[in-house]
C-alpha cells in the first residue's frame, strides 16, 4: 500500500526555511485560496446540538446543487477524510484497485481494515476523479467493480464531467469535499452520496450530530449560493491559465492537474520546491517522482511574489 504523504505541513517548511506561519505562501494544497465568505451564525448554531431542520437543510442544499438522482441518499459529515477511512468497513475484506499515482488515503484505509490491492479483478475500485495529482478524468466505463467508490474532491470545478447520476445505481458511492471548492477546508465538512443502504451503515459509523451546527449552516449557505459557484469557476480557469503561463516562461513543462492545482514537469523537484521556499512559498513534490512539482493557486495578493521567486 502506499505511503501517507500529503500538502500541507507549513510548520515544517517554517523551521527548516525560517520565517514565521504569516509570511508564508502555502501552495502545496489544491485549496481555494478565495473563500466562500461566512454567513452570520446565531447563537444557537454554536450553543444546542444540531436539530434536525439544519441538517435537512444542508441535504437538501446538496441534493439540488449536485443534482443528485431520485433513489440515492446523502450523508454529510466531518470531512471527507472521515467517510474515507470508514468505508472500507461497509463489506467484509477482498482486493481493491486503486489507480496510481493518486491521492493516498484511500489505499491506507483500504489497508487497515484488511484489504488487498489488486491489479485484476477487484471486489472494489476507487477512482479519484478527477485525479490527484494528474487531473485525470474517468468515464462510466471504469464503473465495473461490484463496489466503486468515486472520490469527486475537486469536481466543482467542472460539474459537466461529475458521474453523480450513477449514485442511485447501487453500487457506487461518490464522496464530495467541501473544503476544496469553497476554500473552508478548516470547516471539516463533506458528503457520500450513493445506496440508501450503504449510506445507512456509514451513518450507523458516524453516530448522531456527525456535522457541528456551523459546518451546517456555512454548508447549506454556499450550496444555495450558485452565482458564487459560477463566478468562482470563472476565475479559477483564469488563475489556472495565467499560472501555468508563468511557470511554463520559467521552464516549467504544464503536465495536468485541475483548476485547483496545477501539476508541472520540472528538471529536479527538490530543488523547483527550495527555490520557492527560499521566497517563502511552500509547494509540493512527490515521493514517487523527481520531476513533478504541484502549486495550487496563490490568492489575489501573492501573485507578484509567485514572479519574484521565478
Amino acid at each position: 500500500m502506499a505511503g501517507r504523504d500529503h500538502g500541507g505541513g507549513l510548520d515544517d517548511a517554517v523551521a527548516r526555511f525560517g520565517g514565521v506561519r504569516e509570511d508564508w505562501i502555502d501552495l502545496s494544497t489544491g485549496i481555494n485560496p478565495i473563500a466562500y465568505p461566512l454567513p452570520e451564525i446565531d447563537a444557537h448554531s454554536w450553543n444546542s446540538l444540531p436539530d434536525r431542520a439544519a441538517q435537512d437543510r444542508l441535504t437538501n442544499a446538496a441534493r439540488r446543487f449536485w443534482n443528485v438522482p431520485e433513489g440515492a441518499s446523502i450523508l454529510a459529515a466531518p470531512g471527507a477524510s472521515c467517510l474515507i477511512a470508514n468505508i472500507p468497513s461497509l463489506t467484509m475484506p477482498g482486493q481493491v484497485n486503486i489507480p496510481q499515482p493518486t491521492y493516498n488515503e484511500h489505499a491506507a484505509a483500504f489497508s487497515v481494515h484488511g484489504w488487498r490491492e489488486t491489479q485484476g479483478d477487484p471486489d472494489a475500485r476507487v477512482i479519484v476523479h478527477p485525479n490527484n495529482p494528474t487531473g485525470a478524468w474517468y468515464t462510466v466505463k471504469d464503473l465495473t467493480a461490484p463496489l466503486t467508490i468515486v472520490d469527486e474532491s475537486f469536481c466543482d470545478v467542472a460539474p459537466e464531467n461529475s458521474l453523480i447520476s450513477f449514485a442511485a445505481r447501487g453500487d457506487v458511492i461518490v464522496l464530495k469535499s467541501f473544503g476544496k471548492f469553497w476554500g473552508l477546508a478548516g470547516l471539516r465538512l463533506g458528503f457520500a452520496i450513493g445506496p440508501a443502504a450503504l449510506i445507512s451503515q456509514l451513518s450507523d459509523r458516524l453516530g448522531p450530530w456527525p456535522v457541528s451546527g456551523p459546518a451546517l449552516t456555512v454548508g447549506a449557505t454556499a450550496l444555495e449560493d450558485n452565482a458564487w459557484a459560477s463566478k468562482t469557476r470563472e476565475r479559477l480557469d483564469r488563475d489556472a491559465a495565467r499560472l501555468d503561463t508563468l511557470m511554463v516562461d520559467a521552464g516549467a513543462k504544464a503536465e495536468g492537474g485541475t483548476s485547483l492545482f496545477r501539476l508541472y514537469h520540472v528538471d529536479d523537484a527538490t530543488i523547483w520546491q527550495e527555490r520557492f521556499a527560499q521566497h517563502h512559498i511552500w509547494s509540493r513534490i512527490f515521493p514517487y517522482s523527481r520531476h513533478w512539482l504541484r502549486l495550487g493557486l496563490p490568492g489575489s495578493a501573492d501573485w507578484s511574489r509567485i514572479e519574484a521567486a521565478l
